[in-house]
């Protein structure tokens, strides 16, 4: 029974629980974050122009150039970069440079969403502050008003 206790403990601590709740929370900001980039910001981009590096390839093996060559020769679309990859090595300097913008660009959303929620938290403790002031204590207030009877007095 105890080892049960112990589980018990640990499994309903704070921290656990909070830590839970961060992840699940995360995974669906990951899909506000994936759609932001997808459905809003790459059509923006794709406006400018339709550029896309992902297929872009050096060959290494005589196999994959001769290909390249051969395609090229009779007019035909170089070999995708998964059919060279099966003919042999390749640098896959394209790909490199895709998934470098969609981090770059994924790293700036995430920018924005923390700064507008960091705007929203300052707006939101300076409106906290901006309330009334408290009120004094009674006896600050007993002395204030007898320092205000002997001013009206003398």
């Amino acid at each position: 029974m105890g080892m049960l206790k112990e589980f018990r403990d640990f499994a309903l601590r704070g921290n656990v629980l909070d830590l839970a709740v961060a992840v699940i929370i995360g995974g669906a900001f990951g899909g506000i974050v994936q759609s932001m980039i997808k459905d809003v910001i790459m059509p923006v981009i794709g406006i400018a122009g339709s550029v896309d590096f992902s297929n872009q390839y050096v060959p290494l093996s005589r196999k994959g150039a001769d290909a390249v060559a051969a395609a090229a020769q009779a007019g035909q679309a170089v070999p995708g970069l998964d059919k060279a990859r099966e003919l042999g090595p390749v640098i896959a300097w394209g790909n490199f440079i895709t998934i470098t913008l969609n981090f770059m660009i994924l790293a700036f959303c995430i920018f924005l969403v923390v700064k507008a929620f960091n705007i929203a938290r300052r707006r939101f403790e300076k409106e906290k502050e901006a309330g009334p002031p408290p009120a004094p204590p009674a006896d600050v207030a007993l002395l204030t008003e007898i320092r205000d009877l002997l001013r009206a007095r003398g």
